[in-house]
């Protein structure tokens, strides 16, 4: 399994395990909205601050924007894609404009956080790739259909493809069905089964035929309890019908 492959599978687990315990965290009480500004623009740990920053979109209140306004130039391409995940969220351009820029950005920064550095690479590479993998989930946190047409040919794009098909899920766009159809002869088990999941998530009915193809499909994935693609196939032709 190559660095970026093992990257991949990983930060999905990783990151959705660290965000359900960072819920427990901070606690279901409400916060005052200055309280929560402070604690965003504190936070050094970017899946806290993310959940921090969903607090602060769900108050509706843009008055909030010029403090954070710093954060989207933020050398640590996480908390500015946090940032940027704020804006957009209170329908400010310039955060959807800062998470796709981070996408091609590819210049150097000091290391920091998201990097698993396993294999070859270098340790920038890794850098890069962790942040432009998180860029891609942050897209589909948003579920903004603006960013379809940015995240679709990642779908072939080894250091991220692997979020790709759970953020296409999460824009619930049918434009992704025909594309994400097609991700089911993917070399990869584990992008079949990834793009067995998003299509059940969209109800795309039409992927029965192609999902049926799978069901004889052995080779296992490598997360998810390490099931054989037809398992994932059976389950969601099951759900599908």
């Amino acid at each position: 399994m190559s660095r970026i492959d093992f990257f991949g599978v990983r930060s999905i687990l990783l990151v959705s395990v660290a965000m359900g315990m960072t819920v427990l965290a901070l606690g279901q009480e409400q916060q005052p909205l200055k309280v929560l500004v402070d604690q965003f623009k504190a936070s050094k740990v970017f899946w806290q601050q993310i959940e921090i920053g969903k607090k602060i979109v769900a108050a509706h209140d843009r008055s909030v924007l010029p403090q954070i306004l710093p954060m989207l130039s933020d050398q640590d391409r996480h908390r500015r894609g946090n940032a940027a995940y704020v804006f957009a969220g209170l329908g400010d351009d310039r955060g959807f404009e800062t998470i796709r820029g981070i996408l091609t950005d590819r210049s150097n920064r000091p290391l920091g956080q998201g990097v698993v550095s396993v294999g070859p690479d270098s340790p920038l590479d890794a850098q890069i790739a962790t942040d432009r993998y998180y860029a891609v989930h942050l897209l589909g946190d948003l579920k903004d259909s603006r960013a379809l047409p940015i995240i679709l040919p990642l779908l072939n794009d080894k250091e991220v493809n692997y979020i790709v098909p759970w953020s296409l899920g999460e824009i619930g766009e049918k434009a992704a069905v025909k594309p994400l159809i097609q991700t089911l002869d993917d070399p990869n088990p584990d992008m079949r089964v990834l793009a067995i999941y998003a299509l059940e998530k969209l109800h795309a009915t039409e992927a029965l035929p192609a999902i049926q193809r799978l069901i004889h499909d052995q080779e296992r994935i490598h997360f998810d309890g390490l099931i054989a693609v037809s398992e994932a196939a059976m389950e969601a032709e099951s759900r599908l019908r």
